[in-house]
């Protein structure tokens, strides 16, 4: 049984905008989104103040920025955040018909989505844990790392509010136009041109909307946290939430407990080009079994397929299922390329893939507390973000080669921007 996912589930948060906007329909290439903001123009007189140094700082302030998909926050965002989902051929690749078949997607799809938003409490808790993340990170970074202090939290999303147009015209009118420092800090831990990629080709193709090819006052400087599956403190966070579930089971089958590791899953067309999320989910595994001493029987499975095309499996439903008619009734579901709670954590897992494994007698099976609030996490967050500032670098060297099979200008465009940004100005490789 495939689970029943409408959406490619990539979710998560939103926020609403500080700015008064208007909606206005785009038909164009299929990497617009279908929804475009139309932003006031601001006055010629008006002139905004750059950001100033502390007596502290050196290098400061910094805009740390968390960039991921979004999630609507209410039912009625539900729409919007389809439609901008689906007009991304970055994430959800449908050719030449992305205009016609996107918004047709979006369209059917919207009621049933939003009753599955109504069954986790009405939307998406996403926005609210990427903004307490954010904000303790970066307390955490104005005590450990006073010379780029201080640190301003920001969050950009790919499909919901805070759009990551929103969050440039807050940088801009916070006065980081002026050649102030800002990082683009991923919140998926293994790279994908889908995700990760998506995100970057957004702020790429904003930043020349807003700034401009030569801003005045030198811009935005920004640098780029692409990639970081393999964090001891992303490691450790995992282990013991692991940890914490497997001793809910009795002494005598904790052994024997099947640890199910669930990411979301990639369209084999991407998966074929080169993309680098497979292997990268796998090494997060791999790091977090090391860790527990490979104690527990384990299987690395992939969720939230849609569509009819072949994607990357094998599938988390199909495999609890099979394992339970099997005789296996205990099974820790892990969400190993999630770091916070969303759809794919509440409904799917939870209310699909548990609940019908329960049907057919696996009665043991439960799912991982996702990484959420954890102390350990975020502590993990502020030393990836520390490091980084320190080592003056604009990205890591991963970012710097393409998909073997990419051949999107848009794609090069964007690396070429990133990694000249810095100290590690490289050539991109074709």
């Amino acid at each position: 049984m495939t689970a029943r996912n409408p959406i490619n589930r990539l979710c998560k948060p939103t926020l609403p905008s500080p700015l008064s906007t208007t909606r206005t329909a785009i038909h164009g290439s299929s990497h617009q989104t279908p929804w475009r903001r139309t932003w006031p123009t601001r006055p010629m007189a008006t002139v905004v103040p750059p950001v100033m140094q502390d007596s502290a700082s050196r290098n400061g302030p910094t805009a740390m920025v968390f960039m991921n998909m979004g999630g609507p926050s209410t039912l009625s965002e539900v729409g919007p955040f389809l439609s901008r989902l689906f007009a991304d051929a970055d994430l959800i690749p449908l050719g030449r018909l992305q205009g016609y078949l996107g918004p047709l997607i979006s369209r059917r799809r919207t009621p049933k989505i939003q009753g599955q938003y109504a069954a986790i409490g009405g939307g998406s808790p996403i926005r609210r844990w990427s903004e307490f993340q954010a904000e303790e990170m970066c307390k955490i970074l104005d005590e450990r790392a006073p010379e780029s202090a201080p640190h301003k939290p920001y969050v950009a999303f790919r499909y919901a509010d805070p759009l990551t147009e929103e969050m440039y015209s807050r940088l801009l009118d916070d006065g980081f136009g002026h050649k102030g420092r800002a990082v683009a800090f991923t919140q998926y831990p293994q790279y994908s041109c889908s995700t990760t990629g998506s995100s970057l080709n957004e702020l790429w193709r904003w930043r020349t909307r807003l700034e401009g090819k030569e801003p005045e006052g030198g811009g935005v400087e920004w640098s780029v946290i692409d990639r970081w599956p393999t964090h001891p403190g992303l490691v450790e966070a995992f282990a013991q939430n692991i940890e914490a579930q497997l001793a809910s089971y009795p002494q005598e089958v904790r052994k024997d407990v099947i640890l199910l590791f669930s990411a979301h899953s990639l369209p084999m067309s991407v998966v074929n080009r080169g993309d680098t999320y497979p292997a990268e989910v796998a090494a997060t595994v791999h790091s977090v079994l090391t860790r527990l001493r490979f104690q527990n029987p384990y299987r690395l499975c992939w969720q939230s397929q849609v569509g009819p095309s072949a994607w990357l499996g094998a599938q988390t439903s199909d495999t609890v299922l099979s394992y339970v008619r099997k005789g296996h009734k205990d099974m820790i579901l892990i969400p190993i390329a999630f770091t916070s709670d969303h759809i794919e954590t509440l409904y799917e897992l939870d209310q699909e893939v548990i609940h019908e494994a329960q049907k057919e007698g696996g009665t043991g099976i439960k799912r991982a507390e996702s990484l959420n609030g954890s102390k350990v996490f975020i502590e993990a967050l502020a030393d990836i973000a520390k490091s980084h500032l320190a080592s003056g670098e604009s990205c890591s060297r991963q970012m710097g080669i393409r998909c073997q099979g990419c051949k999107s200008e848009r794609c090069l465009e964007q690396k070429r921007f990133f990694m000249n940004s810095g100290r590690n100005i490289a050539e991109v490789i074709r």
